[in-house]
């Protein structure tokens, strides 16, 4: 066994040890869905960012800079961007009513404003895009175990799955919470020490002017793409709208995603500058996603190698648990609770949000098996819930006049707009144009 499969399987161990300790503080349902509403500032900064610096803000945007250069910033910028409208609009409105009507999830809320059709039919896309985006974290966790260790694709996602859910199956919100703290001391300080390195052996900023000049960027239509997809995912995502309703007040909300906000568009830079330092030592990469493992493995000292390794191991690890998160809490309440047992007591729907954990987890690994690529798996769960989901939680959060029917219609048209043209700003267009026509 070698130093760093050591080191990744001690690590792990951290992590689900820590889950199990803070289980014992998880005695209902609310405790495992929203942390007992009592998260900080602090915390629940820190849970955010934790699940927004993922596969795709790390090996895939590493993989967009090694192909496009600084234009992969706009990758994670976008989610900053969207975070930072999140904390001062929708964020805290929507943290008053949930704690005013004691909702666990963005279902709560189509139920409570629409009805229980337009929940159902949100949940059912949102659990094939939330696979598909859980898939991608394993993808890369799976990636990483390749290249450092050898392991085979298929068990590099069994052994992401394992761990995910062994701890947050124990305590849900309230240990990922707290297992997400350690995680993203360990990322930022493995990336605020790999760009410096990073750049010092490739030569400096001087030796890699040749390589930021070829780079072709993404170009104006390629920015306002991602534009599209991530700012309002960032707004509307399930997943973080129900790690909100975890704050203890209102001013934690706002406070706590801007703090994320400002992380996420600082750490925009360092994947963009990663990628360029791959492309000027690697120009002949088959796989632009192998360009943060080349830049770990073969440019940094040993120790920071390590380091590193452990960075981006909690990256893909703490993205994970944030969208197994947001299934199980959804299978649980809102079909378990809402269609299949209504009368369900707190600790069956405790025992069936663990259950759906453990299921997601195996249903994400099965699919990260099949899928070809990290940036594919992401794209299509942020294009399916930006269509779905951006008009009908905002108009709805914002006006009394759109029907149940009308989301409805909003929700099929913009999925299918976007589908038959590409375009998700024309999809979510179409959206907000029927929900508030008169």
């Amino acid at each position: 066994m070698n130093l760093q499969l050591t080191a990744l399987i001690l690590y792990s161990l951290v992590f689900i040890a820590v889950g199990f300790f803070i289980s014992r503080k998880v005695r209902k349902a609310d405790d495992f869905l929203v942390a007992g509403r009592r998260l900080g500032p602090g915390l629940l900064a820190t849970t955010f960012l934790a699940a927004n610096i993922g596969a795709g803000s790390t090996v895939g945007a590493t993989g967009l800079g090694y192909a496009f250069g600084w234009s992969a910033w706009w990758w994670v910028g976008s989610a900053g961007i969207g975070s930072f409208i999140l904390a001062n609009t929708v964020g805290p409105k929507i943290w008053t009513l949930a704690a005013r009507n004691g909702w666990r999830t963005v279902g709560d809320f189509l139920d409570h404003r629409y009805n229980r059709s337009v929940r159902g039919l949100i949940a059912i896309m949102l659990w094939i895009g939330t696979l598909m985006i859980l898939a991608g974290q394993l993808i890369a966790i799976s990636q990483i175990l390749e290249i450092v260790i050898g392991t085979p694709k298929w068990q590099g996602c069994l052994i992401g799955g394992i761990v995910i859910s062994a701890y947050f199956a124990a305590g849900g919100l309230l240990s990922s919470a707290w297992v997400n703290l350690i995680q993203l001391s360990v990322k930022f300080a493995g990336f605020l020490l790999a760009v410096p390195f990073g750049l010092a052996a490739a030569g400096g900023w001087q030796a890699l002017g040749s390589t930021m000049q070829a780079l072709p960027g993404l170009g104006g239509r390629g920015i306002l793409s991602y534009v599209a997809i991530l700012v309002p995912s960032f707004i509307i995502s399930p997943g973080l709208i129900q790690k909100l309703y975890g704050a203890r007040d209102e001013r934690a909300v706002r406070i706590g995603i801007n703090w994320n906000a400002a992380g996420l568009v600082l750490f925009a830079f360092a994947p963009a500058i990663l990628g360029i330092i791959a492309r000027s030592q690697y120009p002949n990469l088959s796989n632009r996603e192998l360009a943060l493992p080349m830049v770990m493995t073969k440019l940094m000292p040993p120790w920071l190698g390590l380091l590193t390794l452990a960075a981006v191991f909690s990256a893909e690890i703490s993205a994970s648990d944030a969208i197994l998160f947001m299934l199980s809490s959804s299978l649980s309440v809102d079909l378990y609770k809402t269609f299949l047992r209504p009368a369900a007591s707190d600790r069956d729907l405790l025992f069936a949000g663990r259950l759906a954990a453990v299921a997601g987890a195996s249903c994400g690994v099965l699919l990260a098996m099949a899928l070809p690529s990290i940036i594919s798996a992401l794209q299509i769960f942020y294009t399916l819930m930006a269509a779905a989901l951006s008009a009908p939680l905002i108009v709805g959060l914002y006006s009394r006049r759109p029907t149940a029917a009308r989301a409805i219609v909003a929700i099929i048209f913009s999925v299918g707009i976007t589908a038959a043209t590409g375009s998700t700003v024309i999809g979510i267009l179409a959206a907000f144009v029927i929900m508030i026509t008169p």
